[in-house]
């Protein structure tokens, strides 16, 4: 088999601060961004990487989903627990340093991890937990 990611999904539930975000915060390029019924997804990337992408989109919008299950994940994104992503730079403390002057939450420093990695970890606006990973 040869397969590769072409795209991972985030919730966003604010549009426009995750395109905030995302775009001129972390740099990604806006593939796509549509709307229909009240709603928005977003597709971003990282530029020169043209098939690697995130998509951005309404939280719980799968019509098999309760109102119960829909109202837990609307509580796990409030607490930074329902989804996340592992971002990777060259230089991790530079990048920290950038997104400490931002609006990123911070949730971890640059740490060399017991298992060989250094990474940090920030929160977008919905409360995504994105670690971001050194790698030489």
């Amino acid at each position: 088999m040869d397969l590769t990611i072409n795209a991972s999904f985030l919730p966003q539930d604010d549009p426009d601060a995750a395109l905030t975000f995302y775009r001129d915060i972390l740099g990604f390029e806006v593939r796509n961004d549509v709307g229909y019924d009240g709603m928005r997804w977003i597709t971003v990337g990282p530029p020169g990487q043209p098939s690697t992408a995130i998509v951005l989109h309404p939280p719980a919008v799968d019509p098999g989903i309760t109102e119960d299950e829909r109202r837990t994940i609307v509580e796990m994104m409030a607490k930074g627990t329902y989804a996340g992503l592992v971002l990777a730079t060259k230089d991790v403390d530079e990048t920290f340093a950038k997104l400490q002057d931002s609006t990123a939450e911070v949730v971890q420093e640059p740490t060399d991890q017991p298992y060989g990695i250094r990474d940090c970890a920030v929160r977008d606006p919905a409360g995504n937990l994105l670690r971001i990973q050194e790698v030489k």
